[in-house]
């Protein structure tokens, strides 16, 4: 090795080592707002958008977020665009404020120390990597628990830890189909739509955010942390609400039906000869008022 790059990897290791001693630190990111969970902080290891939506939630109620990400490149969604602000795009923009952010290499146990070092000074980990992933380099929820006894861990996924395709990366519009949404939403007699906004994986942000206040009530009263699985399949089934329990317990399958409603009339969007207007009258007295309205 020439004495150039001996130099190189010499300072690289003081600056390693000076970063190590500030995460063992009792260590403050300062907060900009405050709210109920102030004092609070959480190790955001999320990317895309069921787990940035989560982890901005609890930064908008006064959480400090410190979020991950991969050196060289970041959250991939810093790139999904048009449009952009300056060099951001604004997707990423819209899940991702609220937070301070760094790049470590968690697959090189430099950084996976560093890691360690920030979780045992946190209350709250949130990751969304394939399960098992996070268990190979030393980070699952089982070390994790070893050192950081308080740390509420919640694992995004998209089909859970188990079954046939618990090894498979999980998106929004994957999981929608297998979870019926696709199939609901559309013309009556058209093909299956896509809903405009990535529902399911703002769906289990907001389960995963109620699970994690009532994870933090428990830890009030245990003073432990602990593992909480949430993931995409599960929250779209779940999601399906009134058409789950339509076939169910009435043996009526689900169906497209564009922007009316399968029980309640008139429920949905009518043309006009300069657009379109949406009528909603959910029981016989408000239909009686729309009967009488002046045209």
């Amino acid at each position: 090795m020439s004495s150039l790059n001996r130099l190189a990897v010499a300072k690289n290791k003081r600056k390693f080592h000076a970063f190590l001693k500030i995460c063992k630190q009792d260590f403050s990111l300062q907060a900009t707002s405050s709210g109920p969970l102030e004092g609070y902080r959480v190790l955001d290891l999320t990317r895309i958008l069921a787990g940035p939506f989560c982890t901005m939630l609890l930064g908008d109620l006064g959480a400090e977020v410190l979020k991950v990400e991969k050196p060289g490149q970041g959250d991939e969604t810093r790139r999904w665009g048009p449009p952009f602000r300056s060099s951001e795009s604004t997707y990423f923009l819209s899940v991702n404020r609220n937070k301070k952010s760094l790049t470590v290499d968690i697959k090189k146990p430099a950084g996976q120390q560093i890691v360690t070092e920030l979780a045992k000074k946190c209350d709250i980990l949130i990751e969304n990597y394939v399960p098992g992933k996070l268990h190979q380099m030393g980070l699952g929820y089982q070390e994790m628990q070893e050192i950081a006894p308080q740390l509420i861990y919640c694992s995004i996924s998209g089909y859970g830890t188990s079954g046939p395709y618990a090894q498979r990366a999980g998106y929004d519009v994957i999981a929608a189909a297998l979870g019926g949404l696709l199939h609901i939403t559309g013309p009556q007699d058209g093909e299956p739509c896509k809903v405009g906004v990535a529902m399911t994986d703002l769906a289990t942000g907001l389960y995963a955010h109620g699970a994690i206040m009532a994870a933090l009530l428990q830890r009030s009263k245990t003073g432990r942390g602990q593992h909480i699985d949430c993931n995409l399949l599960s929250t779209q089934v779940s999601c399906l609400a009134n058409l789950s329990s339509n076939y169910l317990n009435g043996g009526q399958e689900a169906k497209r039906w564009g922007t009316a409603h399968e029980s309640i009339v008139p429920y949905q969007a009518f043309s006009t000869k300069d657009g379109y207007f949406v009528v909603g009258a959910a029981n016989d007295k408000q239909f009686q008022i729309l009967c009488n309205v002046p045209v």
